[in-house]
Order: structure tokens, then C-alpha cells, then sequence
């Protein structure tokens, strides 16, 4: 049987479209017949091979400072524009982490602001203009009906995550701030509006790769994981994918589904610090 997600002309915007969960993600709408708006920040080069395939009435590209309210604002007009239908599906894929590992004690401002506006702080505003758009009384019913939001988030918001604060933080309030408030307001303006959130580990992706290669970093993420692998950017994209179905989750929301192959927390000491 082949499952047919219903996700047809359904218009999504993806941010953070051009890396490694976020890129895959727009492959898998495009493969379902969505129209996909997908976002960029600042380099949309791996965008290039997908808008070589498909055509501009499935596939739009849009750069978009996120952190100013201005720029969010023309990408959801811009979108709404290009395809002719308001964005009824929302994916909240963008964000940084900072490699370093920096204890709270030693971590500049600077740093904590850049990570809490980029991750919570514009995710928040596409949130925000997402949401006015619907509530736009022009906006048909049956737009509505497939009206969702799904935030990615991460392990280091469920467990935090040591040297990494200002990125757990963030994390956190996705999943259990946004994502548990979200839900209760999208319904008064899409009675079937949903809000869901995708939790993975750690994540192979182009980003990722060089610090994979370190075997301590590995053993570290994955000792505590049942299934002792890391994660393709197909199995969280996947999962993006299914609950943004309102066919087969449409009954789904307010949760946060953990990618992260049963991961239950963090390798906090070795045996000689016992």
C-alpha cells in the first residue's frame, strides 16, 4: 500500500531550507506535490540542484534575515505572492550552535544574544506573521484545514546539554514553550490548526561530519542510545514530514517526538572521575 500524505498543492515554507535536515525536508514536500517556499539565510547554493528539477510552480527560494521582523514579513508576502495561497504549513528548521564548548560562567553576552535570537527570538516571528496571515478573514477554510506549525528542536532541550547553554536554552523554550502554547491558540483561527515539535540527537549532517570523526564525540553521544547509531537527516525529516500531514496526524498535536534512537540522556562522567 502506498500512503498518500495528501500534502498536494499544500503550500509549506521551510526555514533553514539549505542545510542538512532542512534541505531534506524540502526534498521530501516536493516528492509529496507540495509547493515549497524554501528559506535561506545566506547561501542558497545547495538549493541550485533542486530548482533544477523542479519547476517554480513547486519550488520557490526566498532569503530572509530572520531576527528582523521586516525581513519576515516580505518572505510570507513574497510566498503568498509567488504561489498565489497564503503558507498553510509552517516548518521552524533554522537555527546555529556554536561548536566551542563554553561553560555559562565564561560565555560572552554576545554569544548568548546571537544564539537566542536567531533560534527562539525568530522563530517566534515566523510564528507570529505565520499566524496573523491566517487569521487574515480572505483566508478560505479549506486553507485552514491543513494549517500547522512543526518546530525542530533537539535533545539539548530535553537534557541539556553542558558547554551549550545558550543552544539548550533555546531549544527548550521551542519545545516546551511555544510548541504547548502554540497549540491552544492556532485553533481559534484554524479549528483544526496544529502544533507539533521534532526532537533529534545528534544528526549526520555536512555540519556535523567533522566533529563524527572524532570516536570520543561519538561514544559520547551515543552511550546512553539504544539503537548505537547517529541519525541521517532522512530519519528526522521524515518524521517532519508525517506530522505535517493532516491526513495521517491529524489528530496530533502539542507533541514532541524524539528522534534520537532512544537516547534516555547524557554521558556526564568517565570512570576515573567516579
Amino acid at each position: 500500500m502506498v500512503l498518500d500524505l495528501e500534502l498536494q498543492n499544500v503550500h509549506v515554507l521551510v526555514t533553514g531550507a539549505s542545510g542538512g535536515i532542512g534541505l531534506e525536508t524540502v526534498k521530501l514536500f516536493l516528492e509529496q506535490g507540495a509547493r515549497v517556499t524554501a528559506h535561506y539565510n545566506s547561501n542558497s547554493s545547495s538549493l541550485r540542484v533542486l530548482e533544477s528539477q523542479y519547476s517554480s510552480n513547486q519550488l520557490f527560494s526566498a532569503q530572509a534575515e530572520l531576527t528582523h521582523e521586516s525581513s519576515v514579513e516580505r518572505i510570507f508576502a513574497s510566498a503568498e505572492a509567488h504561489f498565489g495561497l497564503p503558507v498553510q504549513i509552517l516548518i521552524v528548521n533554522h537555527g546555529i550552535w556554536i561548536p566551542q564548548d563554553m561553560s555559562i560562567w565564561e560565555m560572552e553576552l554576545e554569544q548568548w544574544n546571537r544564539t537566542i535570537d536567531i533560534n527562539l527570538t525568530a522563530s517566534f516571528l515566523v510564528s507570529k506573521h505565520f499566524m496573523r496571515r491566517l487569521a487574515n478573514d480572505q483566508v478560505k477554510d479549506d486553507v485552514k484545514e491543513n494549517a500547522n506549525i512543526v518546530f525542530v528542536g533537539s535533545t539539548a532541550g530535553r537534557f541539556g546539554e553542558k558547554g551549550h547553554s545558550d543552544y539548550a536554552a533555546s531549544k527548550s523554550a521551542l519545545m516546551y514553550g511555544l510548541t504547548l502554547t502554540l497549540k491552544n491558540e492556532i485553533v481559534k483561527i484554524a479549528p483544526r490548526g496544529r502544533v507539533n515539535c521534532v526532537a533529534p540527537g545528534w544528526v549526520r549532517t555536512p555540519l556535523a561530519e567533522e566533529a563524527l570523526r572524532d570516536t570520543n564525540v561519538v561514544y559520547r553521544a551515543l552511550a546512553t542510545t539504544p539503537l548505537k547509531k547517529v541519525a541521517t537527516t532522512f530519519d528526522t525529516s521524515t518524521q517532519i514530514v508525517i506530522l505535517a500531514s493532516a491526513k495521517v496526524s491529524g489528530h496530533v498535536s502539542g507533541q514532541i517526538v524524539n528522534v534520537a534512537g532512544g537516547m534516555e540522556g547524557r554521558l556526564l562522567n568517565r570512570p576515573e572521575d567516579i
